[in-house]
């Protein structure tokens, strides 16, 4: 099988921070969006069902690019606020904040 360079995880929003998360996500601040291309993150996507939340980029070196995030005082700045809202962590600086799925299908 082919794979692409693409990545996607899920979260749980915890109910009592959903309308805050999702207006965060409605309005991102601008040094957010440009922080995630600088670390090369594209096509970028978050969609809602509930509070359960499925996220897709693409990225051609991933480790490089949480490096990057984890090293942006912007994107801390953000994360401090956004990780309290999710059921678990997506600290840049543990050793697995975010685990991606296993792509098990990929159609060109």
């Amino acid at each position: 099988m082919n794979t692409s360079n693409k990545f996607a995880w899920t979260w749980k929003i915890k109910e009592d921070q959903l309308e805050e998360y999702v207006q965060l996500h409605l309005n991102p601040w601008p040094e957010i969006m440009e922080e995630h291309r600088k670390a090369g993150i594209k096509n970028y996507s978050i969609f809602q069902n509930g509070n359960q939340f499925f996220y897709c980029f693409e990225c051609d070196d991933v480790d490089s690019a949480f490096d990057y995030i984890a090293k942006s005082d912007d994107c801390n700045k953000w994360n401090a606020i956004t990780s309290k809202m999710v059921e678990g962590s997506f600290d840049f600086n543990e050793a697995e904040p975010i685990r991606p799925m296993k792509e098990v299908f990929y159609l060109e």
